[in-house]
């Protein structure tokens, strides 16, 4: 059987209908690290946006983003502002929360759940490495692996990390990717 001629066709060929070079197609990694970097821009804490993506078998499950919960006044509304609470680690650490906030990772699981989509022996995918309470969860509910794009705090995250089967990944997405 003969191929078919694509000739006319704006995908075919080496470059795109312009005669530019093509753009180099993203790898796993960056197309869910980047749709995590989307997510957060939905956060509604003033303190940080992060987002998070649920994934298996290179299929989005759920996604989540930190801020109130349902129908709940967020941090950024007027006239509401972030509640903290402060916590102190063993090793003396104050960590500083917001009542209001439900983070990423916990908002991605509560669809998930919500939805019925079964997430044990998933991925997940978010923009900054998870608090001490969500690492807990995220073993709880079975997610292999953590992909991280920033590190926070993981002097308190590591023994949990060691103790337990999950892998911790830092995933790095160069500063033009993240700025599209």
């Amino acid at each position: 059987m003969s191929e078919k001629s694509n000739s006319g066709c704006c995908c075919s060929g080496d470059g795109r209908a312009d005669g530019s070079a093509p753009q180099k197609r993203l790898g796993w990694h960056e197309y869910f690290m980047g749709v995590a970097h989307l997510i957060s821009g939905r956060a509604t804490c003033t303190r940080g946006h992060i987002g998070a993506v649920i994934v298996r078998d290179n299929n989005i499950l759920s996604t989540g983003y930190n801020g109130a919960p349902s129908g709940l006044p967020h941090c950024h509304d007027s006239g509401s502002a972030c509640r903290i609470y402060k916590s102190i680690h063993p090793d003396g650490t104050v960590e500083e929360n917001c009542v209001n906030t439900i983070h990423a990772e916990i908002n991605a699981i509560a669809q998930a759940a919500k939805h019925g989509v079964s997430i044990s022996d998933s991925d997940i995918y978010i923009t900054a490495s998870p608090c001490i309470h969500c690492l807990k969860v995220l073993i709880n509910v079975g997610i292999k692996t953590i992909y991280y794009a920033s590190p926070y705090k993981m002097e308190h995250i590591a023994e949990l990390v060691t103790l337990s089967a999950i892998r911790l990944e830092q995933v790095i997405l160069d500063r033009h990717q993240q700025e599209e």
